[in-house]
């Protein structure tokens, strides 16, 4: 049985679709078989691996509504042992194609049930849809990113609110792995403030990583690559193999 983790938080811009890509990337360096599922209607994780998403013939759009297989999608990446569910805009089309299908909160579940891999990877819209409704239904691990700036927490209540309905009704098995600090400023006042009140609210589930601003982190999605492959010496890939490794250990992989 795969570990299923979904990478959410509803705010934008808090370097969501960066650590989902490359813990995905990282995990499958240590011979692991990892599955990123692009459930972003941007599908900024796709083109974060080199796919180019306006030439796709068929995405995960078309295998949430019925009209492809799950194996005509799964798309090969540059690192070995990944693999990516491709997306693109067309996956906005879901939110409403998918209103009146019988248990439509658990197509993502039930589409995951057939994959043989070791670690799903999900990379969530920003928003509380019905797609990010769908991964907390398939997950049983939610990873947060929280961007290390004022009105961080802003929010967040709101999705612990979902998850703790998603795991009352929908899913049992869903629980926090962690939140982890990104874009952080380690000169500032302000991002240690920041770091400060989110281990007030959550305590040991913050992870003791933190993911830095760095400029080769922030460039690698325009090459089509993961940190690894762009800079593997950069301060972003050292921070991101070190969540790897606090993941590991926290899910007994």
């Amino acid at each position: 049985m795969a570990e299923i983790i979904a990478v959410t938080n509803q705010k934008g811009g808090v370097g969501k679709t960066t650590t989902a890509v490359n813990l995905a990337a990282q995990l499958a360096t240590t011979k692991r078989k990892v599955l990123l599922v692009d459930l972003d209607p941007q599908g900024n994780a796709t083109s974060s691996l080199g796919i180019d998403k306006a030439q796709l013939p068929a995405t995960l759009y078309d295998v949430l509504i019925g009209s492809t297989g799950l194996d005509k999608i799964v798309l090969p990446c540059n690192v070995k042992n990944l693999f990516v569910l491709p997306s693109n805009a067309n996956l906005a089309g879901a939110e409403i194609d998918l209103v009146n299908v019988p248990e439509r909160e658990s197509r993502l579940a039930k589409l995951l049930q057939q994959v043989r891999v070791d670690v799903v990877i999900i990379d969530c819209p920003p928003a509380l849809g019905l797609l990010t409704i769908n991964a907390l239904v398939a997950a049983n691990k939610v990873l947060i990113p929280v961007q290390s700036e004022y009105f961080a927490l802003e929010g967040l209540g709101q999705l612990l609110n979902t998850i703790q309905l998603v795991r009352q009704h929908l899913n049992p098995h869903l629980e926090i792995l962690g939140v982890v600090l990104t874009m952080f400023n380690k000169r500032t006042v302000l991002a240690e403030q920041v770091y400060n009140e989110v281990q007030q609210h959550f305590g040991e589930k913050v992870f003791k990583t933190v993911i830095p601003r760095n400029v080769r982190l922030a460039e690698a999605p325009s090459f089509g690559k993961t940190i690894f492959e762009h800079d593997k010496w950069s301060r972003g890939a050292r921070a991101y193999k070190h969540l790897a490794e606090e993941v590991v250990k926290r899910v007994s992989l």
